[in-house]
Formats: C-alpha cells, structure tokens, sequence
C-alpha cells in the first residue's frame, strides 16, 4: 500500500475538498507547506519522499481550460503527475497526452464524472496507452457520479466491469461525498469486489482517508495504494507513514 498526495487545484492555489461541495473550497493550511501555492505544496510532498501526486485541475474539470504552466511548476518539483482535467473525449484528450515538461509527460486521469460514455474511455486508452491512463471511478453518497447518459442504468460494478473490458489497467474508486470530510473512505467493499474481478487491476482508493487505520482496511480490501489530502495536511497521517 502506498500513499498518493492530492492537490486539488482551483484559481491557481491549493485547495481543501469539503465533501465535493467544489463552492466551499479554500486555500488549503498545511504543516507540510508555508502556504497554498502548487509549488510549495508539490516541493513540501518531494521533499518527504513521494514521487507522485494526483492533481484535481477543478477549473479544468469546470470547463476551463488546462493549468499548463502549473504542471510544469509541479513537474519540476520533481513530482510524476497523475491529472484529471475533466476529459469527456478521446479528441478532449489529445492535448493532455501530447504535453510534457523536461520530456516528462502526465498520467491521464479519466473521470466518470466527465466522460461521455464505455466508447471514449476506449478512444483514450488507445490515445494514451492503458499504462498511463486511470480510470476514476467517481461516487457520490456511494452512487456513480455521471453527467452522460451512456453510463445510466449502470451500478458502480458494473461501470467497473466495463472499464475493465475496455482495456483499463488502473482504477480510482472515489466517492466526492467523503472527500475532506474524516469519515473514511467507505468504498472498502466495492473495492474487494474489484479485487475479485481482476488480480492484476491497480486499484487506488480514496476520499475521507483520516489515519492509518483507513489505509490499513483500504489495504485489506484489496488496494494498492490511497489518495491522502487533508489528513496529510493536518498531521494526522505523517508524509513518511508507509504501510
């Protein structure tokens, strides 16, 4: 089980997610960091050892268009960048899998929330290649949280088992409800389904991460690693912690 930080990115600062209510979100106060720029905060995650984060580009995701020269600031922290800038196309996608910064390019993240249907997720993997694409698996109050209509219908196992014959490789299971609220992350029995489905799926869970103790029963339900934020932030999961 590893650790992945988070920077949830909104107006140019780090911000703090208050159960995917994006309104509510404030720069971010951190005992890792001296304020809420990406770079500070991107510097504070090198410097204690990770070598990837996940970045939520939330204006992106909002329809703006991409933090290009933010990635770069964070690249050069030293950090491999995992982005969700709200791709919904394979044709969205082209200019994200096209970017890179010192020849180092992003993991693309592709997020239910956005995505147009089962057939774009297979335009991009093809795109970008399944290694570097993550599929997220996006929850609201454990539903699946779409906009597109290609996805009704569909429980979160089942979107799952689409993704998986569409060629997916990676996949986070997150519910927004949870994020920054210190409540766990709950998805802990979707993902042991998912383990059941795949041994050789890379399953990230996350959202409400508070202590050691959530990473230890995301381990135990199969996880490979965790998306951490607010709990790094305010201490109570310590940058070095590793299960």
């Amino acid at each position: 089980m590893r650790v992945i930080p988070v920077i949830d990115l909104m107006r140019g600062q780090v911000v703090r997610g208050v159960g995917g209510r994006r309104e509510e979100y404030r720069p971010i106060r951190s005992v890792l960091a001296a304020d809420a720029r990406p770079a500070s905060v991107a510097r504070a995650f090198a410097a204690a050892g990770f070598r990837e984060t996940y970045v939520a580009d939330l204006d992106a995701i909002g329809g703006a268009p991409p933090a290009w020269s933010i990635y770069r600031e964070l690249i050069r922290s030293g950090l491999e960048l995992w982005v969700d800038a709200g791709v919904a196309t394979g044709e969205a996608a082209r200019e994200l899998a096209a970017f890179e910064c010192d020849g180092r390019p992003l993991a693309i993240v592709a997020g239910l929330e956005t995505l147009d249907g089962p057939g774009e997720l297979a335009a991009l993997g093809a795109l970008c290649g399944w290694q570097r694409l993550i599929f997220s698996l996006d929850l609201k109050q454990g539903a699946p949280l779409f906009t597109s209509t290609a996805w009704r219908g569909l429980d979160a196992r089942q979107i799952a088992t689409v993704a998986l014959r569409a060629g997916v490789r990676r996949m986070i299971v997150l519910d927004l409800a949870r994020v920054g609220m210190g409540t766990g992350a709950g998805t802990e029995p979707l993902c042991r389904d998912l383990r059941a489905l795949s041994d050789e799926l890379e399953i990230i869970g996350g959202g409400g991460v508070r202590s050691r103790a959530d990473l230890s029963a995301l381990a135990a339900a199969g996880c490979d690693g965790a998306l951490v934020a607010s709990a790094l932030h305010d201490g109570r999961i310590e940058a070095t912690e590793r299960l």
